[in-house]
């Protein structure tokens, strides 16, 4: 249990996104943004996640690996996020580090990303993928607004 508990938080982008006491990174429209931020974004950008998880070996027990967590998410985890209301722009495979699968989420602004996360950290549909598959991940994950100019909005 402590094992997926460990995991679980990994998986939510607790460790190494948003230090204590600091504010969530904006992203979204350029009206949520800070004049800094927002001079070259659109109006009706989205919130836009780029999020790399790069997975422990396979285990003695059979946990962990990349293709438990490429098996992860073609079998529910995709799903479980689109049923809260994340897009999944797409899910890559990287080639010059296969242990890391790479994968995109919009969402309408930063608050329409809480909401999203919260549901799917509650959803016991979750609970069981990740029992069922547990993977060790170290997350890189970045938050962006597509600019003015961008064709994806």
């Amino acid at each position: 249990m402590k094992k997926i508990l460990s995991v679980f938080l990994l998986c939510f982008g607790l460790v190494g996104f948003v230090s204590a006491g600091e504010a969530p990174q904006p992203c979204g429209p350029a009206g949520d943004l800070s004049d800094e931020l927002s001079t070259n974004v659109d109006s009706n950008a989205r919130c836009f996640e780029l999020r790399m998880y790069t997975a422990e070996p396979v285990a003695a027990d059979g946990s962990g690996g990349i293709d438990n967590l490429h098996q992860r998410f073609r079998e529910e985890e995709v799903a479980i996020f689109e049923k809260h209301g994340a897009e999944i722009i797409a899910v890559w495979q990287r080639l010059d580090n296969p242990n890391t699968l790479v994968w995109m989420l919009a969402y309408r602004d930063r608050a329409h990303r809480q909401e999203v996360w919260a549901a799917f950290a509650a959803d016991p549909a979750w609970e069981a993928l990740l029992a069922k598959y547990p993977v060790p991940i170290s997350i890189e994950a970045f938050m962006m607004s597509t600019t003015d100019y961008s064709n994806l909005k």
